[in-house]
């Protein structure tokens, strides 16, 4: 079921996002066409007969207000015929299909204009798509499960280090205990590979889908994401940023993901979702950071028996505190994941105008 809208982030500043009607004097109230918004509307569809049969071209679209000001507009996309393959009935880019939100059948949920079509841009300047994130978020929480899998693994290397450590720290000497010593060892070793390798994979398939949900959060608001789309990626590698940065902009994502905020509408007004599961996660996760890195260089310069003790000390907590952050991340990555998911079926809400 991994299916979802694909919808270009655009507004056409200063119109109105649902309806398009023209006020004779005589109070009657002519259905303007929902593609180029001039010609009276001659479908069921909310189309003008120019638009439904694909023969719209660049002179019939209005333009914007910001026209008048010199600004440069974008080309008006190719409008396919409504039963071109591929393509679902749809009143354009950003709208509901006829009959308000939730009205169109299952299976006919609009698509991006065709290939070749002009590209249609967010107020930042680079073309949004919605796409599904439900794919690549179950991909992330499984990968993530592998990562708790592998902290199980190490926190057991873990215990059976600080065991034979501080057996020898205690001056237990042997044959039997150097075989034990050399047990501990090949199997913390171990440990650290598989922490290693579960750690790479989950940490690009996450990034992918932090990516993707941070671009559909710029098509539900555009102008409510503080950082840009490199941030992103680039915000979990940049020193001392990478504290804060990422937060914020997950922070972001989820405020413009909520249930109750208005596509490309004004999250202040709307009620915001609850953002408990995102602190705890990285308060968490910045905590095992920490404690990995402190862990990691005690063990790295102990060199007696007590010293090894100690540090193992430090990387079994390091490890417990990273299963928890794992356990927080896959709450998060599921539940945004749902909440995008849920939205765009729902579709763009229905302003009086």
């Amino acid at each position: 079921m991994d299916r979802m809208f694909r919808v270009p982030c655009v507004r056409f500043w200063g119109e109105p996002r649902v309806a398009f009607t023209d006020h004779t004097p005589g109070g009657r109230s002519t259905m303007l066409c929902t593609r180029c918004r001039h010609r009276a509307a001659s479908t069921p569809e909310g189309l003008c007969t120019n638009c439904a049969n694909g023969t719209t071209t660049e002179s019939t679209v209005p333009a914007t207000p910001d026209a008048a000001a010199g600004a440069p507009q974008p080309a008006a996309p190719a409008s396919p015929k409504p039963d071109a393959p591929g393509f679902a009935q749809s009143d354009g880019p950003g709208f509901a299909p006829p009959g308000g939100p939730g009205s169109a059948p299952p299976g006919a949920l609009p698509t991006a204009p065709p290939l070749g079509a002009a590209p249609l841009y967010a107020p930042g300047g680079q073309p949004s798509w919605l796409r599904s994130p439900v794919g690549l978020g179950r991909a992330t929480a499984a990968l993530l499960g592998v990562v708790i899998a592998a902290d199980v693994f190490a926190v057991v290397a873990d215990f059976n280090m600080y065991d034979v450590s501080g057996a020898l720290a205690d001056g237990e000497f042997g044959a039997g205990m150097q075989d034990k010593a050399d047990r501990a060892d090949a199997l913390y070793a171990a440990a650290g590979v598989a922490q290693v390798a579960a750690l790479i994979a989950t940490m690009i398939v996450f990034l992918v889908w932090f990516y993707r949900v941070r671009v559909n959060a710029e098509v539900f608001a555009p102008d409510r994401q503080s950082k840009s789309r490199g941030w992103a990626i680039g915000g979990w590698f940049v020193p001392v940023v990478n504290l804060w940065f990422p937060r914020r902009i997950a922070l972001d994502i989820w405020d413009a993901s909520g249930p109750d905020a208005l596509w490309d509408g004004d999250l202040a007004a709307a009620p915001r979702p609850s953002r408990a599961r995102i602190n705890a996660w990285w308060a968490v996760w910045v905590v095992s950071l920490l404690a990995d890195r402190l862990a990691s260089t005690a063990y790295r310069k102990a060199e007696t028996a007590p010293e090894i003790h100690k540090a193992a000390g430090q990387m079994l907590f390091s490890d417990v505190v990273d299963m928890v952050a794992a356990v927080l991340a896959i709450l998060f990555v599921l539940r945004l994941t749902r909440m995008q998911d849920e939205k765009a079926r729902r579709g763009p809400v229905s302003v009086e105008v």
